[in-house]
């Protein structure tokens, strides 16, 4: 694994009334990972790793791809595997959770051991805000797709912009000081960079970023990328992290394949 820190975030103001007040605080450590693509045959492969997110943090983000085809029986598998975490964990699905048209199953099944999933809710766990869209492509800045000529590509950029919408949202929804983004696709470049450029228009869309620098996020994480950077930033500075479990695996060959973020909040 990786370890990063993060404290206060960019746009936020110290707690206290004045110079003389003083806040405790507090370490929270979070595992971030994605692009698990757990099918009917992974039975045992998972139960490891997450023993380890739980000896080594405080909760677990999954950013998408949970299973491979979006079937309830790949979904039954994973449930079965996130039996050995001991932590709260939150996820946002990916465009494999969508394959078979069974989503819904999919979430409920997962539902019922425990895990959160999001899209465009937000949630709080130990202190820390998290709001999750599963995102969308398009491509970005001036390589953004517009929402012109034919009735599909209006139709997909809108799909982009809906996901965008739904974050902010999402977002809005925080009062946390310290607030996460949880995405599979990516809201900048820096973190696909590595995949051929043909399908960068189809890894992340800048539209997803819009929203993060309007409010004071800590972090964003998301996968997709396997072959991307595993890390980056927005406009605004704020760290994004590409979590995919293969690209993880690639980089750090000699640790688990989950990042450790550790921020702190109030105590």
């Amino acid at each position: 694994m990786q370890a990063y820190r993060l404290t206060m975030p960019r746009n936020a103001q110290p707690h206290g009334d004045s110079p003389a007040m003083t806040t405790q605080r507090k370490p929270v450590r979070i595992a971030a990972l994605g692009d698990l693509h757990c099918t009917r045959n992974s039975v045992g492969k998972f139960q490891p790793l997450f023993s380890q997110v739980s000896e080594s943090a405080d909760m677990l983000l999954i950013a998408g791809d949970l299973t491979d085809t979006g079937l309830p029986e790949e979904a039954r598998v994973l449930a079965r595997e996130l039996a050995a975490l001991r932590v709260p964990a939150v996820a946002v699905f990916g465009n494999h959770d969508f394959e078979s048209g069974r989503q819904e199953e999919v979430a409920h099944i997962l539902a019922d051991v425990g895990l959160t999933v999001l899209d465009g809710e937000a949630c709080e766990i130990h202190g820390i805000g998290i709001a999750g869209v599963k995102g969308f492509c398009g491509g970005f800045g001036t390589a953004a797709l517009g929402p012109w000529g034919e009735p599909t590509i209006k139709q997909f950029v809108h799909e982009a912009v809906n996901e965008a919408l739904k974050l902010e949202a999402s977002l809005a929804r925080l009062r946390s000081s310290q607030q996460i983004v949880l995405l599979h696709y990516s809201p900048v470049r820096q973190t696909v960079e590595g995949e051929p450029p043909e399908i960068f228009s189809f890894v992340g869309s800048s539209r997803l970023e819009e929203p993060i620098t309007r409010f004071p996020v800590s972090m964003v994480v998301h996968g997709h990328a396997h072959r991307g950077r595993h890390e980056g930033r927005t406009k605004n500075d704020v760290p994004v992290y590409n979590v995919s479990l293969p690209l993880l695996t690639r980089t750090f060959p000699d640790r688990a394949p989950f990042l450790v973020l550790e921020v702190t909040v109030d105590a």
